[in-house]
This record gives C-alpha cells, structure tokens and sequence, in this order.
C-alpha cells in the first residue's frame, strides 16, 4: 500500500500538467493515487458503521466524484480536479446524510450542509427554522459542536432583509436568512495523511450529525 502522501504528490503534479496528454502518460499513477483514497474511504466507511449500518452496504467508489470537470457550461475550468472527495453516504442516496469530504493540496475540509441548495430545499429548511428554530439553535450553540466546528458558515449572498412571506422580526429571522447551511472545518495535509485520520473523520461526523439530521429532516419533510 502506497503512503497517503502519495495522494497530495500526484494531484499538484496534476496541477502542474492538467492535460489529457499528461494524464494519458501517467494513467497508471492516477490509478494508484484513486485505489489508495478508496482503501481509506473503505476504513472510514467500517467505522461510520458503527452508527448508521446503512454504511456497510455502501460501495466506496459510490462516494467519489469524477475527477473531471464538467466544462460544458464552465469551459474555463481546467480539464481535472485537483481534488478527491468522499460522500460517505453515496453519491445518489439524496436525503440520507449530508457529510462530506474533499481533500487536495490547495484545500481539504471535512464536514457538511447543503450549499446553495434548490428552492424546494431551501423553502423547507426555511418551514422547519419557522416551525422548529430552537431546536436548530440548541444543535449550532452545543459545546462540541461550536468548538469544533465554529457554528454554521457565512457567506455573502446572506440575505441583510427578510425573504418574502416571512416578518423581518420572526425569532429566527437571522437563521431563516441564511441561503446555505453548511458547517466545515479546514485540514491539513498532515491531519489528512496522518494515521489518525480515520479517527478525525469519526469525530467530524459524530458532532456533525445532529445538524446533519436536522437538514435531512428538513428537506425530506412531505416527500
């Protein structure tokens, strides 16, 4: 078995040569660099088993991505990834677990939510803040929760006014204005190489899942 680190060397070599020709010439690495980061998904999924046994039926080359971009619609994007990523719970299982992770030598990060969602989505995880905001308050204000994870992430296309059909002094209101839901934590290369790694992904999943339930509750709600 290669060492993890082999992941991050192949990936900027690919950064430094995204071209079909180069990845044609270098098959055989891209395929080491894949089999090593499914026998460490396969890990991950053993020990998430332990919670949830839907993680045993789970397939690990059912929770990675392409590593080709799709450059139909954004042609200037480069041809791959300089990524790998892992949905433990299976790429097509929507609505079963929101957890996620991506690593790779600009960024690696561990966690979940749901990132711009559709509308649908985004009106339900809406309903449920309306009908049920403490609950939500109570699972970002936890203790293990905050210190590791920090609360829910910000972006900018917040909403700074109340999204129509709901009072701009509802209770909830700084919750219901948020357009994603996400929560992540940055990784190093060390932490992610490292051979406690799988003991990260353990601890990440565990504090994540009750925001994790809360969304899946959400957005499957009347489905």
């Amino acid at each position: 078995m290669v060492d993890k680190a082999y992941i991050f060397r192949f990936l900027r070599d690919l950064g430094n040569n995204n071209s079909k020709e180069w990845m044609d010439d270098n098959r055989a690495g891209y395929h080491t660099m894949k089999e090593r980061w499914l026998e460490e998904i396969d890990l991950i999924l053993k020990r998430l088993a332990q919670y949830d046994t839907h993680y045993e039926t789970v397939n690990p080359k059912k929770t990675i991505s392409r590593i080709n971009n799709n450059r139909r619609f954004h042609p200037e994007k480069p041809t791959y990834k300089q990524n790998l990523t892992c949905s433990p719970a299976g790429k097509k299982e929507k609505g079963k677990s929101t957890f996620f992770i991506s690593i790779g030598p600009d960024q690696s990060f561990i966690g979940g939510g749901l990132y711009h969602p559709s509308k649908e989505h985004l009106e339900k995880i809406r309903a449920a803040i309306d009908y049920n905001g403490d609950t939500l308050k109570t699972i970002l204000n936890e203790k293990q929760f905050k210190s590791f994870y920090g609360g829910l992430n910000t972006y900018d296309d917040k909403l700074v006014t109340s999204p129509q059909n709901y009072d701009k002094n509802h209770a909830h209101i700084d919750l219901i204005n948020h357009k994603s839901f996400t929560a992540t934590i940055d990784l190093t290369e060390a932490q992610v190489t490292s051979a406690h790694f799988v003991d990260l992904v353990e601890e990440a999943f565990l504090k994540y899942k009750p925001l994790d339930d809360y969304l899946v509750k959400a957005i499957t709600m009347d489905s």
